[in-house]
Parts: C-alpha cells; sequence; structure tokens
C-alpha cells in the first residue's frame, strides 16, 4: 500500500464513485477514505516523511464520531455565566491547589525558566485535562485524518496530520502513545501537533518531549514555553474585574479600543474590588455579557491566551480559575438571565440578520462578543448610524 500511486489512487477513487449506488452509506464512506488516505500518503512522501513513517497511516480508520462532534451545533453552546462556573468550580480549584502543592519545585523552575506564573500554566492544565485526568484516548493519527477527509476545513487537518507524522519520525512518541481527543489535540495541555513542532520542549532532559507520559513535567514546560513565545509579559495580569460609573458610553468599550489606566480613571471606571485604576499600562475594556454582567479590563497577556484557544469563554474561564488559584477572590458582578437586554433567540436573530447582510457577526449562537460587535459597528457605519457597537432590541427591529 506504501507504493500506491497517484493514478491508482485515482482510479480507486473513481470507482468507488461508480459503485455509490450498491454500497452502504459507511462503506462508501470507509472506501472512499482509504482512497483519500492513499492520496494523502503519496503526499507526505513527496514532503519528506519516510515511508517507515506513512505506513502508520495504514492503521488510521475512518472515525464518524469524530465528524459529528466537530459539527455540533452552535445551539449547543452554555452560557458564559454556566462556563465561568465550571472553569472555576469548587472541585476544580482544589484539585488545582492539589497540583501545585504536589509540584511546587517543577513549578517553580517552570517559572523562573519563562516568566509566566505558575497559576496560568495550573489553570490551562486544569481547563484541558482536569490535570491529566482526561487526556484523550482517541488515536490523533486516525482522528486527524477522519477530520481533513470529512473536508470542512481540509487544509488545517491535512497540515496537522503531517506534523502528526513528523513527531512519529521525530521519535518522541510511538504511534500507539500517540493519543489525544476528538479534535487532535494531545497530552496534558492538548497541543495542536503543529504547536508540539514549534514549542514543545524536553525539560527533563531525557532526550523526549514527552507530554504525553503521566509526569507532566514537558507539557507543563512545553505550556509555559508556547505562552513565552507568544509574547507572554511577566508581572502583567491577564485582565481583572472593572465597574462602570451610570450612563458610561459603551461605544468605548471592545478590545480594539485600549486606553491608559489613568484616561479610565478619569472616565470614572474602577475595579470592582474598590481599586482605582492608575498608570501608563493601556487596557481594554470588554463586555463579555453586557453592560449589566462582569466588564473586564483585559491587557496584552489577554491576547496570548487567546492564541490558545481562541474563545473569550474560554480566555476569561483560564484567566478567573488563575486567580481564584493565586488566592483572588470570585467574579463580583452576576452574569444576566438575558445579556444586552435580548433573549436567547433574539441575539441569534441578530446575528444571522447581520451575516445575511454580509456582516460578519460569528455563528449565530447568541453570543454577541467582539467579532459580534465589530459587525455591528461596520453595520452602523455602512448606513450612517452612530457608532456604537452595542447589540440591542431596536437594532434588531432596524434589521427586520
Amino acid at each position: 500500500m506504501a507504493g500506491r500511486s497517484w493514478e491508482m489512487s485515482r482510479r480507486t477513487a473513481a470507482g468507488v464513485i461508480l459503485a455509490a449506488g450498491m454500497m452502504p452509506r459507511t462503506a462508501l464512506a470507509n472506501a472512499r477514505f482509504d482512497a483519500w488516505r492513499s492520496q494523502f500518503k503519496a503526499r507526505a512522501r513527496a514532503e519528506g516523511i519516510p515511508t517507515a513513517v506513512t505506513r502508520a497511516l495504514d492503521g488510521a480508520r475512518f472515525l464518524p464520531d469524530v465528524v459529528r462532534s466537530d459539527r455540533k451545533p452552535a445551539e449547543t453552546a452554555r452560557s458564559l455565566g454556566d462556563y465561568i462556573a465550571s472553569a472555576a468550580s469548587p472541585q476544580r480549584i482544589k484539585a488545582g491547589q492539589v497540583a501545585m502543592s504536589r509540584y511546587p519545585t517543577l513549578l517553580g523552575r517552570i517559572e523562573q525558566r519563562y516568566d509566566v506564573p505558575r497559576e496560568v500554566i495550573v489553570a490551562i492544565w486544569g481547563m484541558e485535562s482536569s490535570y491529566g485526568a482526561v487526556r484523550g484516548s482517541a488515536s490523533v493519527l486516525s482522528t486527524l485524518a477522519s477530520l481533513a477527509f470529512e473536508g470542512r476545513r481540509r487544509e488545517l487537518f491535512e497540515n496537522e496530520l503531517l506534523a502528526a507524522l513528523q513527531i512519529l519520525a521525530s521519535g518522541d512518541v510511538t504511534q500507539t502513545r500517540m493519543r489525544g481527543s476528538y479534535a487532535g489535540a494531545m497530552g496534558h495541555t492538548q497541543f495542536m501537533p503543529s504547536s508540539f513542532l514549534e514549542h514543545a520542549v524536553d525539560f527533563n532532559r531525557d532526550g523526549l518531549r514527552d507530554i504525553w507520559a503521566d509526569d507532566p513535567t514537558d507539557a507543563l514546560a512545553s505550556t509555559a514555553a508556547y505562552l513565552r513565545a507568544k509574547g507572554w509579559r511577566k508581572s502583567q495580569p491577564w485582565g481583572y474585574e472593572t465597574r462602570l460609573p451610570n450612563g458610561f458610553d459603551l461605544s468605548q468599550t471592545g478590545r480594539v479600543f485600549p486606553r491608559r489606566l489613568r484616561d479610565w480613571s478619569a472616565l470614572g471606571v474602577t475595579r470592582a474590588d474598590g481599586g482605582k485604576l492608575s498608570g501608563s499600562s493601556r487596557g481594554a475594556l470588554i463586555l463579555p455579557a453586557g453592560p449589566t454582567g462582569p466588564v473586564f479590563m483585559i491587557f496584552d497577556n489577554f491576547h496570548v491566551l487567546k492564541t490558545y484557544n481562541y474563545a473569550d469563554s474560554y480566555v476569561i474561564g483560564v484567566g478567573h480559575l488563575s486567580d481564584r488559584l493565586a488566592g483572588r477572590g470570585t467574579i463580583v458582578a452576576d452574569f444576566p438571565t438575558n445579556p444586552w437586554g435580548m433573549s436567547n433567540a433574539e441575539r441569534q436573530e441578530l446575528q444571522k440578520r447581520l451575516n445575511a447582510l454580509g456582516f460578519q457577526a460569528g455563528r449565530p449562537d447568541g453570543v454577541i462578543g467582539e467579532k459580534g460587535r465589530a459587525a455591528i459597528r461596520s453595520y452602523e457605519t455602512a448606513r450612517g448610524l452612530p457608532v456604537t457597537g452595542v447589540p440591542s432590541p431596536d437594532l434588531l427591529a432596524v434589521l427586520q
């Protein structure tokens, strides 16, 4: 199979298509997958992956459950309040404290080497794998091959599959041990293969960059190395909760509108704990649950965390969990039932209508974050309306 030519693969695929009417759906999908896999192996060899390594793909299987998981509808998304409550649950905080007390010397060495606080590293560990308890048991090769074959993000997952083969070629892990999540992420802190190649480190100096081992040393150090490479700034917070004065102009909020802290103070913004904002550091205000929910002042490290997972909810979850592990307090403001004074159905409809008009508001899941607010600002600008970026029932009425 390893020596099959592209022309033979093309003929095989054509034969599958001709036989489509006579084959069960599962058998048809598997036959097409086999043809795609043969073509991909040829590509991998052409890009320098040794033949002995590409043979590992012979054991890759099409996993329909992986594709179904990847296609989960946006409507299943949890509210931000529920997400944060789970991210920083009492159980997760306690388990994180136990993990920190178990590895104080290791975390201290990592913190000294990479200038990333231990509580941030441990928070990511807790969010990604429940401190190593849930690292994923799916074959990474089968997972990535299934997602690449499915085709919606073929280029992305084919590149990740090539990276996974490069990892096998490096000898850092065997095919049997290369297990991970249904998204292809691996190890204690769920690295994608491309991130592993670029940022994984052999911190315990045993000759392997082993993020899969029960010993979390290399995984935790690799996470710190990743964050530093992405621009983590020592002694700067990811963010913190603030309070807005009555009548505050919400058009000034959004991560694209940073100001010096003393300028925010002059506008009446304070920390939620009552502290005053001061100094020339620049931060931006985000309203992930609308102006009646928690409002956060975010800094450059917020954006660094977004390179790990782009969702604002994830970053706030990691940030808040890290705060709790460092002994800081809970979020003060309550999360509203209807952010922005709109029901979930109304927020979804607003997103759908903006998308239909060509303003990219993101998937219609009812979560109107920075992308949705940017779409609103673009719409307001195009229509000659006052630019606020604020979702509202009135805006929805205008769009109808």
